[in-house]
């Protein structure tokens, strides 16, 4: 006879039930959880939120509860570079402050707003299932605190416990389940006016019923109609201020590595192509120097927009591989090496005087055949590396699940070109510069090679990046969060940064066509540079921003 097998023991999973059918909006839970954590003032891992429902007489007012998902599949601890946001064995999406380097990328990842900066600690923080007390056999503080019993909790594997009954047996919702997360907080009778963060009306000037939340560009709230996406008439009566966790340095950031990637490729490419000799001042030393000067701007950026910028070096030493920060950041440390040794080559291979300027004046230049060869060779890592450098923060963009607008599968060949266009930029007046014009017009027989070349990478980049934008703006876009994003960007808060530098980057375009084409003479075109600049900056700070401006919660 055979014995039967002992029954598998299937590991626990904590689940929250939320029944908003019993919830009548007291806040007890807030007071409970900001006690038991001591969570300061002006932040929350739980509210409850209030939206009015109805037109007067017939008005009811629905609460929603709302916290940390606990999700299956969790987006923060994906983004999150040194595992701070890590995923317990028993489903609890935990948190460890003492290797948080406050990145923020948990927060622009979490498609429900549910995680803060804490202002004390400057520490990542969130609803952690009161994590504490679970592991010594009690129940969060919320739920002990609930009057009505809400708020419940139990393991969704075991079949006899409450949770499970209600999620396998009832009306249940979760929010955004397009986010293909798999939260673990369930919804018990939530009214469709709460789960969806922009079914409800904003009141105008951002008054609420106990509060009045900041009408600026770092805060995620707005009293235009626009916002509302339901045919119902719901008012969102109490909120919390949420804050928008990327400000203009990783806008910034954005262009500044443009510029530091498609310098480098731009040069390279020049002079795999013939239009750059080897021995050119462009490429022995403009072009490491000013690429490595704008990669160290960008890092600046990067560590000043940091809470902890002095545990920057646990992104090498403790690296969480799925993020996109700690990848981006092993690349950029790539290309630096790539940077440094083409300028140690440059240094090394140099004979008679040191010179940026040898054109300007009249001493000559020239590199040891060995140097030549070494460059070339280098390019084999550099070019990658720097085509790398220039798309990564798309996929870095990618994995905040939470913005629609930055979901876009043209994004990287859309930085590719950024790249191309910013570097031609750069490189355009100062090879005017060195190399010399023999006329004030243009004809192609009179223009330096590389200065006509970079003329042709601006005016054919302006067009394809402004094109590119035509797509983005003008195309149907899949999810309500996208299109309202795109709205403030051409409409609402950040329309004055993009309609500059949609104007701007036409100019900065047009310009080097009309040289191009005979209209107008080369430095007229070569004017067109700094327009091109400058516009790509202002449009890259209303994209950036623009992408966080849509309610999440």
């Amino acid at each position: 006879m055979i014995e039967p097998e002992p029954a598998r023991q299937t590991p626990v999973q904590w689940a929250k039930v939320i029944d908003q059918t019993r919830c009548i909006g007291c806040h007890a839970c807030t007071t409970a959880c900001k006690s038991e954590n001591v969570v300061p003032i002006g932040v929350t891992r739980t509210y409850v939120k209030h939206v009015d429902v109805g037109v007067f007489p017939q008005v009811r007012r629905a609460h929603q509860v709302t916290r940390c998902n606990q999700c299956a599949h969790a987006p923060c601890v994906t983004a999150c570079p040194t595992t701070a946001m890590f995923k317990r064995p028993d489903g609890i999406v935990d948190f460890d402050k003492s290797i948080c380097i406050g990145c923020k990328a948990c927060m622009a990842a979490c498609p429900y707003d549910a995680i803060f900066i804490n202002p004390e600690d400057h520490s990542a923080e969130k609803c952690n299932f009161c994590a504490h007390r679970i592991d010594v056999g009690l129940e969060p503080a919320c739920v002990v605190v609930c009057p009505t019993q809400a708020i419940l909790i139990g393991d969704m594997n075991d079949q006899s416990s409450y949770v499970a009954q209600i999620i396998n047996r009832e009306a249940v919702n979760v929010r955004r389940p397009e986010k293909e997360t798999l939260p673990k907080l369930f919804y018990k009778g939530a009214h469709q006016a709460t789960l969806d963060p922009l079914a409800a009306r904003r009141p105008e000037a951002g008054l609420f019923m106990w509060s009045e939340q900041q009408m600026d560009s770092e805060h995620v709230v707005s009293g235009n109609p626009t916002f509302n996406n339901s045919s119902a008439a719901a008012l969102l009566s109490y909120d919390v201020a949420h804050s928008i966790p990327w400000d203009w340095r990783v806008s910034l950031y954005t262009w500044t590595k443009g510029i530091a990637s498609g310098v480098y490729l731009v040069a390279a490419l020049l002079v795999l192509f013939g239009f750059l000799k080897t021995d050119s001042a462009l490429w022995l030393w403009v072009t490491p120097v000013v690429s490595g000067a704008f990669l160290g701007i960008t890092g600046a950026l990067l560590l000043w927009d940091l809470e902890h910028p002095a545990r920057f070096y646990m992104i090498f030493t403790r690296p969480q591989w799925k993020s996109w920060l700690v990848k981006g950041a092993f690349i950029i440390a790539g290309y630096s090496l790539v940077l440094l040794a083409h300028f140690v080559v440059s240094s090394l291979g140099h004979r008679g005087p040191t010179s940026l300027f040898p054109r300007v004046v009249n001493l000559p230049v020239s590199i040891d055949p060995w140097a030549t060869r070494s460059q070339s060779w280098l390019m084999i890592p550099g070019i990658p590396l720097a085509i790398l450098t220039a798309i990564y923060t798309a996929y870095l963009f990618a994995q905040a699940k939470a913005r629609d607008l930055w979901q876009n599968p043209l994004l990287p060949p859309h930085l590719f070109v950024q790249a191309l266009l910013l570097g031609s930029a750069v490189l355009l007046p100062i090879a005017a510069r060195l190399e010399g014009t023999r006329s004030p017009m243009t004809f192609i027989d009179t223009v330096p090679p590389p200065v006509m070349a970079l003329l042709w990478v601006l005016a054919i980049t302006s067009l394809l990046h402004l094109l590119m934008i035509w797509g983005e703006v003008s195309l149907t876009h899949s999810t309500a969060h996208a299109r309202l994003a795109v709205w403030e960007m051409t409409s609402g808060r950040y329309k004055t940064e993009f309609w500059m530098g949609i104007l701007l980057s036409i100019l900065g375009g047009a310009l080097p066509w009309l040289a191009l084409l005979g209209f107008a003479s080369t430095s007229i075109g070569i004017g067109g540079a700094p327009l091109a600049l400058i516009g790509l900056m202002m449009f890259e700070h209303a994209y950036v921003q623009a992408g966080q401006s849509v309610p999440l919660a």
